[in-house]
C-alpha cells in the first residue's frame, strides 16, 4: 500500500509517518518543498521517498499523484500557525484551499480510487456560545482568522468532490495538539522551549506570553495521528469527524504544568505583541461519532504529554549548543 502524506516534514506529518512505517506492506511518500525543513523527519529519512512538489501549483499536484500513484493520501500541509494569517491571509488562502484544490483535481483525474483525509481543525468553529459546547460535527462554523476560514473552505471543498465526483474523502476536524517536535510558535512550544533555554542560562528568569484565559481541547499528537490513520482504515468516505479529548485546559493551566517541572522559578509576563486581533475564547470538542466509528479515544496523559514536549525542547537547546 502507497501512503502519500503531504506536509510530510511538519510536525504531525513526522509523527504520521512514524506510525505508518509501522504497519506492515506500507510504503510511504511524503511531498516537500525546497525551503521545507527536514529535521523532524532525519531520523526516518531511509525509510520513506521525498516527492519535491508545491501543491500551489497544478501541474506540480499532477505530477507527484502521477508519478506515485497512492493508494491513501493523507493531506497535512498547510500553512497552520493562526498569527501568520492575519499578517498574510492571501498566502493562508493560497496555500490551504488551492494546494487542496490541485490534489483533488490531481486524484480525481488520475486516481480516483484513493482513500483522501482532509486534515481540518476546530478553529472553523470560531466563535462559539456558551451554550453551544462541547462541540460536535453539527455545530455551527463562525471562523474569527483567515486561517479559520481557510479550513472551513478545506472542509467544504472534501465534501464537494465526494458529493460531486464520488472522491472516497474523509474530513476530520482536529482539536489541538501537541507534543515533541511542535514548533516553537505555537503556545505549548512557545512555553516549554522559553522554559528550556531559561534552564541552560540563555534568558533571564521570565517568560513571556500572550493570552492566558483561551481554553482549549488538547491531544497530544501521537494519538492524533493514530487517529488520522483510523479515519481512512474505518471512516465513512463523505463523512466529517470531530477528533478531541473532551477536556479543556486553560493556556494559564498549560503554563502552569510547564513551569512545575521547571528547574528554577520563572516569572510571568504578558506581552502585546503575542494577543491576537481576534481570539477564540473557548473550544473543546466531542468526539462520540468518530469514537463510535472507529473505537479510537486518547491514550497518553497530557501531563506526560507536556513533560515529552519539555524534554524535547531541552534536548534542542542542548543541541543548538553544542553546535554553537
Amino acid at each position: 500500500m502507497r501512503v502519500l502524506i503531504t506536509g510530510i516534514t511538519g510536525f504531525a506529518g513526522s509523527h504520521l509517518a512514524e506510525l505508518a512505517l509501522g504497519q506492515p506492506g506500507v510504503e510511504v511518500y511524503g511531498t516537500f518543498r525546497q525551503r521545507s525543513r527536514l529535521e523532524n523527519i532525519r531520523h526516518i529519512l531511509q525509510d520513506i521517498r521525498l516527492v519535491e512538489c508545491d501543491l500551489r501549483d497544478p501541474f506540480s499536484a499532477q505530477k507527484a499523484i502521477g508519478d506515485i500513484k497512492p493508494d491513501r493520501v493523507f493531506h497535512l500541509a498547510a500553512q497552520s500557525f493562526v498569527p501568520t494569517s492575519w499578517t498574510a491571509p492571501q498566502d493562508t488562502i493560497t496555500t490551504n484551499v488551492l494546494g487542496q484544490l490541485n490534489l483533488l483535481e490531481a486524484v480525481r483525474h488520475l486516481q480516483p480510487e484513493v482513500r483522501f483525509q482532509v486534515a481540518c481543525s476546530s478553529e472553523e468553529y470560531g466563535l462559539v456560545r456558551p451554550d453551544e459546547g462541547p462541540l460536535n460535527e453539527d455545530s455551527p462554523l463562525r471562523p474569527l482568522s483567515p486561517y479559520g476560514v481557510s479550513k472551513v473552505a478545506q472542509d467544504l471543498l472534501g465534501y464537494q468532490y465526494h458529493a460531486s465526483y464520488g472522491l472516497r474523502t474523509v474530513r476530520t476536524r482536529a482539536f489541538n495538539h501537541t507534543g515533541p517536535r511542535r514548533g516553537e510558535m505555537f503556545m505549548t512550544s512557545s512555553f516549554a522551549k522559553q522554559v528550556a533555554e531559561i534552564e541552560a542560562g540563555l534568558h533571564p528568569p521570565i517568560l513571556r506570553c500572550g493570552n492566558l484565559d483561551a481554553r482549549r481541547d488538547f491531544t497530544d499528537v501521537r494519538d492524533m495521528v493514530r487517529a488520522y490513520w483510523l479515519s481512512l482504515e474505518r471512516g465513512e468516505p463523505g463523512e466529517v469527524y470531530v477528533i478531541a479529548s473532551g477536556v479543556s485546559y486553560s493556556a494559564r493551566e498549560v503554563l502552569s504544568l510547564i513551569l512545575d517541572l521547571a528547574k528554577l522559578p520563572i516569572e510571568v509576563e504578558i506581552e502585546a505583541a503575542r494577543l491576537r486581533p481576534s481570539d477564540v475564547p473557548f473550544l473543546v470538542g466531542d468526539a462520540a461519532r468518530f469514537r463510535a466509528r472507529t473505537g479510537w479515544k486518547p491514550e497518553i496523559p497530557f501531563a506526560k504529554t507536556m513533560a515529552d514536549l519539555l524534554d524535547y525542547w531541552r534536548g534542542q537547546t542542548n543541541l543548538a549548543a553544542d553546535r554553537g
